[in-house]
């Protein structure tokens, strides 16, 4: 098994897809490219999730992460996210832990966890600082 540890920004939006406002589709990109072997050269890391608000202040999310050349990895919740106001008003921060649920390409049977620390503002502006650990066969 090899370990691979990094940490990733990802700049993006979130917004409800539709009627449900307790539904937050997310989507972001890395602010620089992800040199994993045999993902796109100079391809930067796409993010996707679908969060659903449990409350005010919890939520679960799944979604996945593109690193382009069919290199991707599918992720969930582990137990629930939380969120809450931030520092400055207008801004809302949390955090989450996922459990990595399965991996393409290079990341073919990758296990382990990520670790996200995010803010968002009211215009649905929102920074996912992640630190990703995992093990791949």
């Amino acid at each position: 098994m090899q370990n691979l540890t990094y940490a990733l920004r990802f700049k993006g939006n979130a917004a409800p897809p539709g009627d449900d406002p307790g539904v937050l589709k997310v989507q972001a990109s890395a602010e620089r490219p992800v040199e994993l072997a045999g993902s796109a050269p100079g391809a930067a890391a796409q993010f996707a999730s679908d969060v659903r608000m449990i409350d005010a202040a919890t939520f679960d999310e799944n979604g996945s992460i593109d690193f382009g050349g069919g290199t991707r990895l599918t992720f969930a919740t582990v137990g629930r996210g939380t969120v809450g106001p931030g520092a400055e008003e207008g801004v809302s921060m949390g955090a989450v832990i996922w459990r990595v649920v399965s991996g393409e390409g290079k990341l073919a049977g990758a296990t382990g966890f990520i670790t996200s620390n995010f803010h968002f503002n009211m215009a649905g502006e929102v920074t996912d600082n992640q630190l990703h650990v995992l093990f791949v066969p």
